[in-house]
């Protein structure tokens, strides 16, 4: 269920990309692009640019290669494979639906990598695809849409970014602020962070944690709500309430991010799985252990919140 993204492997190459959907009269489509130079038909993917955590770059190459801008859904594989000579190249595959609206707005046009794009069935798909790879990606997105859990929302727990060490800090804990290590790191998920679509910002009130998602509500033009229900001084005190702040998230079925501190996130994780009737275990705590300015994504599905956890991914920014 849980998946962690940013450990890499230097001999490696890295790429992301997406099995963009649409619904063409109560039918779900997909994607297919067809490659000018290599001349095969395959999902849109693309190697990853310097500085760049998957998640954007599956967004940014999905743009590029379609003209589509999309959000990111549930994740549906990784295609690992061989490259002359002998180099290992990993993608990283995330559903993702194309709307009514963002395909209007395409100005795709044939051009010197990409000949055409095709809206093709599930059936089709697989008689067209070039590549046992792209084929295995297909069968996790036809068993999330056979299990009815295409249609996902995300809620994404973050760990506030490097702050001041508390050792050396004279007034309160919550007045700590980011260092600047911890400023770039804020900047560094702004990307990440709204290639999953969020509309609310929730976050503790301690000034580390409000700073941390401050480029992301300006890149938003979103407001932050701050609560002291997550803050650390308030779990110290036994005075936090997770629930509360989670219950309305899940509830309100948006893409929402929630920044808190280490010793609340596991609080966090655990009343998400409650709130939607999952069985909770190590994988829970997997996703709770993050480092600064990391983040889980937890997929769950917009139709059934009550339906369980979907899937979890953990980011793991390079700053």
């Amino acid at each position: 269920m849980t998946t962690t993204l940013g450990l890499r492997d230097d001999k490696a190459v890295y790429a992301a990309g997406a099995v963009v959907w649409r619904l063409v009269e109560d039918k779900v489509c997909v994607l297919l692009i067809h490659r000018t130079k290599y001349r095969d038909v395959t999902l849109p993917k693309g190697k990853v640019d310097p500085g760049e955590m998957l998640a954007q770059t599956a967004v940014r190459e999905v743009h590029e290669e379609t003209g589509i801008q999309v959000n990111l859904g549930v994740p549906v594989g990784v295609s690992r494979y061989f490259m002359r000579p002998k180099r290992q190249k990993v993608v990283h595959y995330w559903a993702a639906e194309a709307t009514d609206e963002a395909i209007r707005d395409s100005k795709f046009v044939p051009n010197k990598e990409i000949a055409a794009l095709e809206w093709v069935s599930l059936k089709k798909a697989r008689k067209h695809l070039s590549y046992p790879v792209d084929l295995e990606i297909l069968d996790e997105f036809e068993r999330l849409l056979d299990d009815g859990v295409l249609h996902t929302f995300p809620i994404i727990a973050l760990r506030h970014a490097k702050a001041a060490p508390r050792s050396d800090w004279e007034a309160s804990d919550a007045a700590r602020t980011l260092t600047d290590r911890g400023k770039k790191q804020a900047k560094a998920i702004v990307a990440p962070l709204r290639a999953f679509g969020i509309r609310k910002i929730v976050t503790s009130d301690a000034v580390r944690c409000v700073q941390t998602v401050t480029p992301l509500a300006k890149a938003l033009d979103r407001k932050i709500t701050p609560t002291e229900l997550i803050s650390q001084d308030a779990w110290e005190e036994g005075r936090s309430d997770a629930r509360m702040v989670i219950g309305k998230r899940v509830r309100a079925r948006k893409p929402a991010v929630i920044c808190s501190h280490g010793p609340v996130l596991p609080d966090i994780l655990a009343e998400i799985a409650l709130a939607t009737g999952t069985m909770q275990g190590s994988y829970l705590s997997s996703a709770s252990a993050l480092e600064v300015a990391a983040f889980s994504v937890v997929h769950l599905s917009a139709t059934n919140p009550g339906s369980g956890i979907i899937s979890i991914e953990t980011h793991v920014p390079k700053i």
